[in-house]
């Protein structure tokens, strides 16, 4: 239905012009194809290839390190969270071992993952950048500096390190328990990686907060298949560039959706 009260890319309101959004299923699949695209972006671009190499590499040594941490850690967690067949009975003994699990790996690989983004922080956000530029032909930078602009980048990235606790949580409670620790950790994965494109048109945590409540099914989409990414072999291996990637390009696209056809885009036009 028409909203006329998006915040803009700087956190305003636009104009009184009426915004015809898709249905949620195409806004969802909007959201996951630019994972994709943030994969074809970097591949057809060597210039990028520099600027990806170290977080490819810190991503792979960390989600190596986070799944051998819980598959070390398993059977600590189980005995710590799971009775015995004899007290709990066979059949919901096995449930049981298996959502811890399913729930242990995948906060390991949560785990792994905000680690190499978050020291990986600066390249990344850098790569974000050039991406940034190369699209709208110049340099966008509504920001308070760059120190402002790294410190918002960290605090994303502390945002999405904090979830992994959250999915392992979310993942031992029976049914619902796996979906919803699969949508908290999408929400906090596309939180981080549109962090350091938003922060550069100067909204602060707050107002990324309320960019992505707005723009919640695309959030998701793209939070929901960078996580399944993670399973994907060799795709994983690129996954923290392409992410960063593919979050800048989400951000533009939404970013243009809300500007009125009469009206030249803030780069084009050279106005903040």
């Amino acid at each position: 239905m028409p909203d006329a009260s998006a915040p803009d890319a700087g956190g305003a309101l636009p104009p009184a012009t009426p915004l015809v959004r898709p249905g949620a299923a195409r806004r969802l699949g909007a959201g996951a194809w630019h994972v994709l695209a943030g994969f074809g972006f970097l591949l057809r671009r060597p210039r990028l290839w520099p600027l990806a190499l170290l977080p490819a590499v810190l991503a792979a040594a960390c989600l190596v390190g986070g799944l051998l941490g819980a598959v070390y850690s398993i059977h600590w967690v189980e005995g710590l969270l799971v009775p015995s067949p004899e007290k709990a009975g066979t059949g919901l003994w096995f449930i049981l071992t298996l959502v811890v699990y399913i729930g242990t790996i995948a906060s390991g690989l949560v785990l792994g993952l905000a680690a190499a983004l978050l020291l990986s922080a600066p390249v990344l956000e850098r790569l974000s950048r050039t991406v940034d530029a190369l699209v709208r032909g110049e340099p966008v930078d509504r920001s308070r500096g760059l120190k402002w602009e790294l410190a918002q980048s960290f605090r994303g990235t502390l945002y999405f390190l904090a979830a992994a606790p959250g999915v392992f949580l979310l993942d031992l409670v029976p049914l619902v328990g796996p979906p919803l620790a699969l949508l908290w950790g999408a929400h906090a994965l596309a939180f981080q990686q549109t962090d350091a494109t938003l922060a550069r048109r100067g909204l602060d945590f707050a107002a990324r907060r309320a960019w992505h409540r707005y723009w919640r099914l695309e959030s998701l989409g793209f939070g929901i298949t960078g996580l399944l990414t993670l399973i994907v072999p060799l795709a994983n291996l690129l996954v923290a560039p392409a992410l960063a990637v593919g979050g800048t390009l989400l951000v533009l696209e939404l970013e243009d959706q809300l500007i009125p056809p009469d009206v030249p885009a803030p780069a084009a036009a050279g106005a903040a």
